[in-house]
């Protein structure tokens, strides 16, 4: 199986006739992907501690504590106090991360169904939400209660929604599929798998 790394370089090849590159650096990648989490109004240091360290195991690297900015009473906030975690990676830890995240995360979700291309945004960059954190290996068998979800932001190059989600499919993300007339289409893990419509009541006669 071929890693998401190489088939990035594989881009240009595969997209130019869709897209009109001409030139090998018109070609689409992935320029950082940032994981983060909220802990909200938590106080308890060694819950803060377990999420860190559990985004630690995850990512490969050590996640930054975001304070608040500003005081909120109705919230028991102060300015300064942790409210989430963010990790930005880049190079190979990146690609390693995407991996697994495509190959082993993802099919682990319970009920997998296929990701949604709704959270690409106007400037190109993807946002895909995970509940429960403990879909990675690494750190599935945490206590219920210490279940956290993360927030994966993939940052590339590209300026078009249709281009990035093209793209990201070309290196593996599981996208649900289009919906046929009849009966819906979907992904399940690598695996389509067809979904029958609902039947429509009859109108009762007159």
């Amino acid at each position: 199986m071929k890693s998401i790394k190489e088939k990035t370089k594989e881009s240009f090849e595969a997209l130019k006739a869709d897209f009109g590159y001409t030139n090998a650096m018109q070609a689409p990648k992935i320029e950082k992907v940032v994981v983060s989490t909220g802990v909200g109004s938590q106080k308890d240091k060694k819950k803060l501690d377990l999420v860190a360290d559990r985004l630690g195991i995850i990512t490969g690297q050590k996640p930054v504590r975001k304070g608040a900015k500003i005081s909120i009473a109705s919230f028991k906030v102060r300015a300064g106090d942790t409210v989430g975690m963010q990790v930005t990676l880049r190079g190979h830890r990146m690609y390693d991360f995407l991996d697994r995240l495509v190959n082993i995360a993802l099919p682990r979700t319970k009920d997998f169904r296929g990701i949604s291309s709704n959270g690409i945004d106007q400037m190109g960059n993807y946002t895909l939400g995970i509940k429960e954190h403990t879909i990675f290996p690494e750190t599935s068998d945490e206590d219920l209660r210490d279940v956290f979800g993360l927030a994966v932001t993939i940052v590339t190059n590209v300026k078009d929604k249709k281009e990035t989600k093209a793209f990201l499919a070309h290196l593996g993300f599981p996208f649900k599929k289009i919906e046929t007339k009849g009966e819906k289409e979907v992904s399940l893990g690598g695996f389509a798998a067809k979904k029958p419509e609902p039947k429509k009541k009859k109108a009762k006669a007159e």
